[in-house]
């Protein structure tokens, strides 16, 4: 056992620097994190593509691949929003001044909310869907930094992944490897799942808006279901963002009906339901994880480590909630039935 102890010695050091470098380095160690997840997903297809084509080739090929799927989407959601500038011009436009009349303000009807907070919450609102292109050249150095961080961690990871794990796991003391072997393929399973479920819920609240926005009666309907979907899916925003544009704009007009239809169907039904429901039971079934204790993981992850964290959070909760599984299990079997440790206790 003293052998067993003094060998986890160097792991436990090498697991406080690691975890000492991501606190340190953590605002581009994100886009690291990321880029590992996917990679971790994608590893499959690489090993298929390793059938007909080099390693190196494989990567750039699956990297190379990514990037175009990933630089389209931005810029057919680009150019989306600019064929509909007038149209979030006029509803930030109405938004500003409806907060600005201090008949119509939410003071006026008692609303705690101050109206700098307002402010801020209308002028990020304004940076994201109107003046986009300033938020883009504004922070285009850290885009393109944070951008090549990721893909060159991907491309690394996917070429070298397999041989860094192997490596790491030659090196790890016995007890250590035990966890591994258990722990890896749920890690696998978790990242797959993540990914798989955000896109399917984005694809699906854009199809379960289009109703909801024909009975809110403006036109556009594609766009503002488009809306919804984008919101979806970047984790840290939600389809709740487009739903209280919407929302607020419809009471800047004077249109109670249509604030009940953004609150109750589109916040709650749309918004809400999948992501209370749908994504932790979808995410908790294939891992064998409470959908509560999903969802917690889920919001604490983001709320507390930003993009990254929409996968680190369930990872985290999954792979804690496994190891206690893991160690209960092997705490009964050095322990014996509940019987015996009943019978050795009353030394029968």
């Amino acid at each position: 056992m003293n052998r067993v102890d003094k060998d986890l010695y160097p792991f436990f050091i090498v697991l406080f620097l690691t975890v000492v470098a991501l606190v340190i380095f953590w605002p581009i160690l994100d886009m690291v994190v990321l880029g590992a997840s996917l990679a971790v997903v994608l590893l499959p297809l690489h090993h298929r593509l390793l059938r007909y084509t080099r390693p190196a080739i494989s990567s750039a090929i699956i990297t190379g691949s990514l990037f175009i799927l990933l630089t389209g989407a931005v810029y057919i959601s680009v150019m989306i929003l600019k064929a509909n500038g007038g149209l979030t011009n006029q509803i930030f436009a109405t938004i500003g001044s409806w907060l600005d009349n201090p008949a119509t303000h939410p003071g006026a009807f008692g609303v705690t909310i101050s109206k700098d907070t307002l402010s801020l919450w209308l002028a990020k609102g304004n940076a994201l869907f109107v003046n986009y292109w300033t938020t883009l050249a504004n922070n285009l150095l850290l885009i393109v930094f944070k951008g090549l961080v990721f893909f060159i961690s991907f491309f690394l990871l996917l070429l070298k992944g397999t041989a860094i794990r192997d490596r790491i796991y030659r090196h790890l003391p016995q007890p250590v490897r035990n966890y591994w072997d258990q722990l890896a393929p749920v890690t696998v399973d978790t990242l797959y799942v993540i990914y798989i479920v955000q896109f399917a819920i984005a694809a699906l609240t854009f199809f379960i808006a289009i109703p909801v926005f024909y009975l809110l009666g403006y036109e556009n309907i594609l766009f503002y279901s488009f809306l919804a979907a984008l919101c979806e899916a970047v984790p840290i925003l939600g389809s709740s963002v487009a739903f209280i544009i919407v929302g607020a704009y419809a009471l800047a007009l004077g249109d109670l009906r249509g604030v009940l239809i953004m609150v109750i169907l589109g916040y709650v039904v749309v918004s809400a339901l999948p992501e209370i429901y749908v994504r932790p039971v979808l995410v908790g079934r294939r891992v064998k994880i409470h959908p509560v204790i999903m969802f917690v993981g889920l919001i604490g992850g983001i709320l507390t480590m930003g993009l990254a964290g929409f996968v680190l959070g369930p990872l985290i909760i999954v792979l804690l909630m496994r190891s206690y599984r893991i160690w209960t299990d092997d705490r009964k079997g050095v322990l014996g039935t509940p019987e015996q440790v009943s019978a050795r206790e009353t030394g029968l």
